[in-house]
């Protein structure tokens, strides 16, 4: 018992003696904490009404996927409990910032936040109304506790990707810059061209955004960015790898300039991903960080930890896609599922003195 009481003051206390008069030091503990981010592909979110100039037409009462308010009110709901949840595994309030994609207009962003399951943990969100001709953006959803947003922008692709492919439009990279729980941060949300465009397009994409990462650095160069959306690609594809110039390996890590991909490990390796297509996984769906999130100092946030997002209820049980995501519509039917894509998430660390 002697030795117990020992260790535990040896522990707490550092004893100095100046003078010949002990004094006592007390030793500050440390806590760690987390905080999630996350990524979502929501699957043609679209509200019910035409809006001019998009062609939005299948997702009307009256389109081929006869889209009426049953199946609006259903889609909300469903994806505001799979929102809700995500990063809630470490932390109590769940996300601090969610890039969200194939959302149609603010409408669609509004009923989201409304809902019960976001309502309660007073989510808010950012949205431009982009040029793609289906109407669909890519937006993002945060709470106000954990992050506050300083500045925001949707950066235009259109002239550019036009002048590149001949007349067509992509959308546009959002940006949110501002503070993570004390902390400065930027956060790039993306959905990169479709397969059907082509690899040239979207490694034109990784090369867009290396471009906009570079420019944010060069204005602050100890800027932590995180990089995050539907890439239509995988970790290892050209448009990543090389366009957008990633690391797999965190011991590699060095340069202020290298992003590190944390999903190549998951997709080869783990045999996991995000969609699964003819019985082959996909991992379109990534979040990517600058160096100066990787490293064991936790003085500031640093990477801890990546994960796909299946609980079971959005997991198809039956079908070509069994195993894979349990999706709004199949073969154009209603399903009253969820999305194509599996959500990710990634969770970063500080120490604190208690």
């Amino acid at each position: 018992m002697r030795k117990v009481i020992l260790s535990f003051v040896a522990l707490t206390m550092g004893l100095m003696f100046t003078a010949g008069r002990p004094e006592t030091k007390v030793v500050q503990e440390k806590r760690t904490i987390y905080t999630g981010i996350a990524f979502y592909n929501l699957e043609n979110l679209f509200d019910t009404i035409h809006d001019e100039g998009k062609n939005d037409y299948e997702f009307l009462p009256n389109g081929g996927y006869h889209w009426g308010s049953v199946q609006y009110t259903n889609k909300i709901a469903n994806m505001s409990r799979v929102l809700s949840e995500l990063c809630t595994e470490r932390v109590k309030g769940g996300a601090a910032f969610i890039g969200v994609s194939e959302v149609e207009n603010s409408r669609v962003m509004e009923d989201l936040v409304k809902s019960p399951a976001l309502a309660k943990k007073g989510f808010k969100f950012i949205h431009y109304e982009g040029d793609d001709r289906r109407g669909v953006d890519v937006a993002c959803l945060y709470n106000p506790n954990m992050f506050k947003p300083t500045k925001s922008e949707l950066i235009s692709t259109t002239e550019q990707y036009k002048a590149f492919s001949n007349g067509h439009i992509t959308r546009g990279v959002l940006h949110v810059e501002g503070s993570l729980l004390g902390e400065p941060f930027h956060f790039l949300v993306n959905h990169w061209p479709s397969r059907g465009a082509g690899s040239e397009s979207r490694e034109w994409m990784g090369r867009f955004v290396r471009g906009v990462v570079d420019s944010i650095q060069a204005v602050h160069p100890d800027a932590r960015i995180m990089i995050m959306g539907d890439l239509n690609d995988d970790p290892d594809n050209k448009s990543v790898k090389e366009a957008l110039g990633v690391v797999y390996d965190e011991k590699k890590v060095k340069s202020p300039k290298d992003l590190f991909d944390p999903w190549y490990n998951t997709l080869r390796k783990k045999g996991q991903g995000t969609l699964l297509w003819d019985g082959m996984w996909n991992l379109f769906d990534q979040i990517i960080l600058t160096s100066n999130l990787i490293g064991k100092d936790r003085s500031t946030f640093k990477f801890f930890k990546n994960e796909i997002y299946m609980p079971d209820y959005i997991i198809s049980k039956s079908g070509r896609t069994k195993g894979g995501p349990f999706r709004t519509t199949a073969s154009g039917v209603w399903q009253n599922g969820y999305s194509d894509h599996f959500p990710t998430q990634v969770y970063i660390a500080k120490d604190i003195e208690r």
